[in-house]
């Protein structure tokens, strides 16, 4: 079986480099990845960003990554790629007419679209992942929503367009529904976690001073709630927090949200026990998470969240706010604590009670890593997507015998 993945801002490359890169990056490599091993071979096309990089690379046995030039051969911010995606999917239409793939998997709306384009007049059919849906986006941000006007208009076309959807969670179904699309072609096939990086038996970070730890690993954006954990340390006297993610350390004050959180943590006396760390390779977040009493995720909104995944693979309880994705991954009193968005009081709470309990930090814990290990692994959720794969391929299979007998009834 051959799959066509498209992720046009969204290189999987990039994930495997230890550059602090967004989920949809960790996904597609995962996948294709978890996909090739058994058996499918895989071409993911991702627009060039830079003239160094060679038409195909090998990312891992069985998957190729192949890059499209569309628009400026240098990196653009995924908002501004919107008026190159006609370019991106010509190019694609005519590496899928030489190498004609089973179906196209599209990661996120601009990628859907290409999809659709390329595909037209081919009888291939396209399974979309929108990883995040713009009115969504829209609702939480507002005015500083900086997507393409056209997205939530493309968004709905795509439902009516598309042969089927893989929502990454429930509530994303939820939002689905109400956009009208067609429940019986959406599946729900969570992102994953690599169990072989993120496990409870490796190495933890040494701890200075025995103190209780906190620790976020986050993308530096206002949504992801990190300002929150930095006014919940205020009511915490005595514990440290490792804020990891975002620009190099030494560049977090040149960077807007980097400035904030910095200002915000000396105007709240807390300076001295928030640990900045900037960005951080991707080889030592385990150990990083597994140095942690607990691990603060309290975004605003999230569509899925697969930080919260890493730390109960790596046996470490969860301070998640009751959004998206977190609501199916993180079991309130089960693998963590839940905790509404916007509130550092009761992040602060939360916190109080995970260290002062070290039962309910190791039971919490425990159970966290085995739900990772039976629900989360990449093996697990690449079977999951072939079986959605199969039944898109079924729903062709039946439509094309019931156009074939009506059209032999009109003759």
């Amino acid at each position: 079986m051959r799959v066509a993945m498209i992720s046009e801002h969204a290189s999987p490359l990039a994930a495997l480099g230890g550059v602090d890169a967004g989920g949809q990056n960790v996904h597609v490599a995962n996948l294709a990845t978890a996909l090739a091993r058994r058996g499918v071979s895989v071409v993911v096309y991702t627009r060039r960003d830079s003239g160094s990089l060679p038409d195909r690379v090998a990312l891992a046995p069985g998957v190729i990554v192949e890059h499209v030039t569309a628009g400026p051969v240098r990196e653009l911010p995924k908002d501004e790629l919107w008026p190159h995606m006609r370019e991106f999917a010509a190019r694609v239409r005519a590496s899928l007419e030489r190498d004609r793939p089973a179906l196209v998997h599209a990661h996120f709306w601009m990628s859907g679209a290409a999809a659709v384009w390329a595909t037209e007049g081919l009888d291939i059919p396209v399974v979309q992942t929108f990883h995040a849906l713009g009115v969504v986006k829209r609702r939480h941000q507002g005015a500083a929503d900086t997507s393409p006007r056209a997205r939530l208009g493309v968004e709905r076309d795509l439902l009516q367009r598309v042969d089927g959807v893989i929502a990454t969670c429930s509530d994303e179904v939820f939002e689905l529904a109400r956009m009208d699309a067609d429940l019986h072609r959406i599946d729900v096939v969570p992102c994953g976690v690599d169990l072989t990086e993120f496990h409870p038996d490796g190495p933890a970070e040494p701890r200075a001073g025995g103190r209780p730890r906190l620790v976020v690993l986050s993308r530096m954006v206002p949504r992801k709630g990190i300002g929150n954990t930095i006014e919940a340390l205020a009511e915490l006297p005595g514990v440290e927090l490792v804020i990891a993610g975002g620009p190099p350390r030494e560049r977090l004050a040149e960077d807007e949200e980097g400035a904030r959180l910095l200002a915000l943590a000396g105007r709240l006396g807390v300076a001295d026990r928030v640990d900045f760390r900037g960005r951080i390779e991707r080889a030592d977040a385990p150990a990083l998470l597994r140095s942690a009493d607990a691990v603060a995720c309290v975004p605003w909104y999230e569509p899925f969240g697969i930080v919260p995944l890493e730390a109960m693979a790596c046996g470490v309880p969860v301070i998640a706010s009751s959004v998206g994705g977190l609501v199916d991954t993180v079991v309130h009193r089960g693998t963590g604590l839940h905790v509404p968005p916007r509130r550092a009081d009761r992040v602060a709470e939360a916190a109080r009670q995970l260290i002062a309990d070290a039962d309910m930090r190791r039971r919490l814990g425990a159970a966290g890593a085995e739900r990772a290990r039976q629900r989360y692994g990449w093996d697990t959720v690449a079977e999951s997507t072939l079986r959605s794969y199969a039944q898109v391929l079924a729903r062709r299979r039946r439509a094309a015998r019931r156009t074939g007998v009506a059209a032999g009834a009109e003759r």
